[in-house]
């Protein structure tokens, strides 16, 4: 994905390409990011590391937090998360997070020591995000139908912001696999498992005798993958989720050329 600007200077609260619940406010009403959850109490993170550093990346002396050294934490990865969805990782400085988030200098170097280690907080935020909302239809796929589903449910959330910010995954890729190998690894991982479960699917759907012997769920999977993240590229660029309409139909249509009839 390409790391540009093309939103307002204050990004919305809790955003994401995620399950659909309805748009909730935003700063930018026309085109904000969406919510993480369709819960009415709003955004569920299941089984985050937020508030779990590793022992590399965290600060000597914080790690172990308490309760309300582990709220600012999160408050300010959710923020820098949220800058960096809409204005990119390389036009967000620590000051921006600090005033979004509204906690001072000595908070946030408390936490983190450096952008890197912000960042690297935020893919761990963005990969519990994906995953766990994508696990939801992906672990269940076991039909063309079904495949269909997930892909139409990620146009239509795209579509909410005009296709305007891209992947969450996909942008912090593209501004940062090239200069930090910590950050290019956790992308890869989280990539792979995404990838994984699509895999996984097809291969339910050649078990229950749907998908042709001759397919092969690892290849195909990656096309599916191919497609969605060069879908959300051409969309950000346009600012029209067509071109990820069209990029998709046209993976799906190869997968449903192995579906047996």
């Amino acid at each position: 994905m390409t790391d540009k600007s093309r939103a307002p200077a204050k990004a919305a609260p809790h955003t994401l390409d995620a399950p659909v619940g309805g748009e909730q406010p935003t700063d930018n009403p026309k085109r904000g990011p969406t919510p993480l959850s369709d819960s009415p109490a709003g955004p569920v993170i299941a089984r985050s590391n937020i508030g779990r550093m590793s022992v590399e990346d965290a600060p000597r002396q914080e790690r172990r937090l308490t309760s309300r050294g582990a709220v600012t934490r999160d408050r300010i990865v959710q923020a820098a998360a949220d800058l960096f969805f809409v204005r990119g990782v390389n036009a967000v400085s620590l000051d921006d997070v600090r005033a979004s988030s509204g906690t001072s200098k000595s908070q946030l170097y408390r936490h983190f020591a450096d952008k890197d280690q912000l960042v690297h907080s935020v893919i761990e935020l963005r990969t519990d995000q994906v995953l766990n909302r994508d696990r939801q239809m992906l672990e269940r796929m076991n039909s063309i139908r079904a495949l269909e589903r997930w892909s139409d449910k990620l146009i239509h959330l795209n579509s909410l912001q005009d296709g305007a910010y891209g992947c969450a995954l996909g942008s912090l890729v593209s501004a940062r696999a090239a200069q930090d190998p910590t950050s290019r690894n956790k992308l890869a991982d989280t990539f792979a498992e995404w990838q994984r479960l699509i895999s996984a699917g097809l291969k339910r759907m050649q078990a229950n005798g749907s998908l042709r012997e001759e397919a092969d769920p690892e290849q195909l999977a990656t096309a599916v993958m191919a497609a969605l993240q060069g879908g959300y590229l051409l969309a950000q660029t346009a600012q029209d989720v067509e071109p990820m309409r069209i990029s998709m139909q046209m993976a799906l249509n190869h997968v449903r050329s192995y579906v047996v009839d």
